[in-house]
């Protein structure tokens, strides 16, 4: 991560097993994600770069940031999700007003589910053997 720039914000965005700790800077809004450009990171994926920049897209604010991102865990649909959500707290903490606007988007919700854990017994969480009567 460049150092060079002032750190303005920075927020933690937690989706199934991933965690995004995200940091934004002054700048022209490059994404970096591990140390890698947004897009090859998420490997050219429209959706999962369009839902990134929902949250600056929101306030359009899309160009006066730099988004640097160090995130592990989980896949790329969960990463996503949650530097998502870190950029919508990031960007909360640098604006007061801004939490308004990214509630109602429904940009600052938590989404808690996560997989549940096997049962003994059981093949899965909930998947159990087929019954044989005899």
């Amino acid at each position: 991560m460049n150092t060079n720039s002032k750190i303005l914000s920075y927020g933690i965005g937690r989706r199934k097993q991933a965690i995004a700790q995200v940091i934004l800077k002054l700048g022209n809004g490059k994404v970096t994600i591990n140390n890698k450009v947004g897009n090859s990171y998420l490997q050219d994926n429209s959706n999962y770069i369009q839902k990134i920049n929902t949250p600056l897209l929101t306030l359009g604010i899309e160009n006066i940031y730099d988004v640097s991102v160090k995130t592990n865990g989980g896949g790329l649909t969960g990463q996503t999700e949650a530097i998502t959500l870190g950029i919508a707290r990031a960007l909360t903490k640098l604006n007061s007003e801004n939490r308004g606007i990214l509630k109602t988007a429904g940009l600052l919700t938590r989404d808690a589910r996560i997989k549940e854990r096997k049962k003994y017994g059981l093949k899965k969480a909930r998947k159990a053997s087929q019954f044989s009567k005899r």
